[in-house]
């Protein structure tokens, strides 16, 4: 074969190359695409089974689009947003992508929401409807969750868009009609209605599927003192002028929402007497010493990680409270109520905390009050002996707090008004000063204090 001939023979052998690839290329094109299922895949799942098909997908999922003809697939949109996708993770039956976090969900074009478009070309696309959700929800906490009836109850959490439905722990439902949202998914709420005697968890179902509560919502199972016939009060050595609350300083709930007798923190003795001054200790509240805390183990019991509790009780605060006092709780009679910073605070023999509601972690300050009752939650891992014990990587137990009591002399449960100075460094000094400030306080309880998060991918 002569030179020429050779060139000539390749010439038309790439040619016929070129004619190959651009026919095959041509054809995959204008092939047609079928979008037939998607599946989710969750390496983490606890089965064997890692590929599951579903119909609602979550942000940050990664998912697998079965079909066919996806060869010279060019561009995925997702409720609009173009979503990246590796072709080295594509047959021409399935594609592998994830679903990109940035992606609108509530905020989506309704036009193009809950809708999945595979595209080759204008004329070769293919769409398909796809539920799509934001992170899953989840329930963090209640801005009261001892409710009386017709109170208005916010549930706290994340990702709760577009909630439709309530379900009580009795089994009643909150409709739609009966809830109001926050367009950030940040809370939801609902009037509490009458007959409510069963306590629990609460779920809610919304734009981002379900979420379940921590199972204290209007659950009195774990109550140890209620200043109404659950639990005793313990009190001696009381006098006009001193820091002891005894059964005469108790006033009924000042705004009349049926939650009977309360505990006033700085009694209206002293208020009449011109207020509490500066220091430690001014004010304090206390079970018996016979307050058994076994009774409480109906919902958890001895085995149950303290990382698992809290500590709950009511307040209500009418006037602003600002720069001065504090309210320090234990679960032991063996403190001096010194106040934030003590060293009894740290103690290895002390279960105490120090809450102090208008002080930031920041060392700024902002006025506390409340518009009616609030339930604060402090779990129990803060308490001074337990958050000790996480920080030594140790991982500690209700049946601790069960011993620790059991072995002491005096087991009161308290809580006391200390108006000490806040040293937060050598040159911030949060100075104290005289006080009548209204505070009022109910319902001591430990409670569970867990949130679950609903699996997408659940046996």
């Amino acid at each position: 074969m002569n030179t020429m001939q050779y060139i000539r023979t390749a010439g038309m052998a790439l040619l016929t190359l070129l004619f190959i690839g651009c026919s095959s290329e041509e054809d995959s094109a204008s092939q047609t695409m079928t979008i037939s299922a998607i599946y989710l895949e969750d390496a983490s799942s606890s089965t064997t089974i890692h590929d599951r098909k579903v119909e609602t997908v979550r942000l940050g999922q990664l998912i697998r689009v079965e079909g066919s003809g996806f060869e010279g697939l060019k561009k995925i949109y997702i409720n609009g947003y173009e979503t990246y996708f590796n072709t080295a993770m594509m047959t021409d039956n399935n594609v592998w992508l994830t679903v990109n976090k940035k992606t609108p969900v509530e905020k989506a074009n309704p036009a193009v929401r809950n809708t999945l478009v595979f595209f080759k070309t204008d004329d070769n696309k293919v769409s398909y409807n796809l539920t799509v959700r934001a992170a899953a929800p989840f329930i963090t906490h209640f801005n009261n969750s001892l409710p009386q009836p017709g109170e208005t109850v916010i549930v706290y959490g994340e990702n709760l868009q577009e909630t439709t439905s309530v379900l009580l722990p009795s089994g009643k439902e909150i409709v739609a009609a009966d809830i109001t949202n926050d367009a950030d998914g940040e809370w939801f709420s609902f009037v509490m209605p009458a007959g409510e005697t069963l306590g629990g968890a609460i779920s809610s179902t919304g734009a981002n599927g379900k979420a379940v509560s921590p199972a204290c919502f209007n659950n009195r199972n774990g109550m140890i003192f209620d200043f109404d016939g659950v639990g005793g009060q313990g009190f001696w050595g009381w006098k006009a002028d001193g820091s002891m609350i005894n059964e005469d300083d108790l006033t009924t709930d000042p705004l009349g929402s049926g939650r009977g007798k309360v505990c006033q923190l700085i009694p209206q003795r002293l208020i009449t007497a011109g207020g509490v001054g500066v220091g430690p200790r001014k004010t304090e509240v206390w079970t018996t010493d016979a307050e058994d805390f076994s009774k409480l183990c109906i919902d958890f019991n001895g085995t149950t990680p303290i990382t698992d509790l809290a500590f709950q009780f009511d307040i209500y605060v009418p006037d602003e409270w600002d720069k001065t006092g504090q309210i320090q709780i234990t679960m032991l009679n063996n403190v001096d109520f010194l106040g934030y910073g003590a060293d009894e605070n740290t103690k290895t023999t002390t279960i105490c905390y120090t809450w102090v509601p208008w002080l930031n972690s920041d060392g700024s300050t902002k006025p506390f009050k409340t518009t009616g009752w609030q339930t604060v939650t402090i779990p129990l891992s803060e308490f001074s002996v337990f958050k000790t014990e996480l920080l030594k990587l140790q991982t500690p137990l209700f049946q601790e707090l069960l011993d620790m009591r059991d072995a002491a002399e005096y087991n009161n449960v308290g809580m006391a008004f200390v108006n000490s100075d806040i040293e937060l460094s050598e040159d911030n000094v949060l100075e104290a000063s005289k006080t009548s400030q209204l505070i009022y306080v109910d319902n001591f309880r430990i409670v569970l204090n867990t949130a679950e998060t609903i699996s997408d991918f659940d046996d």
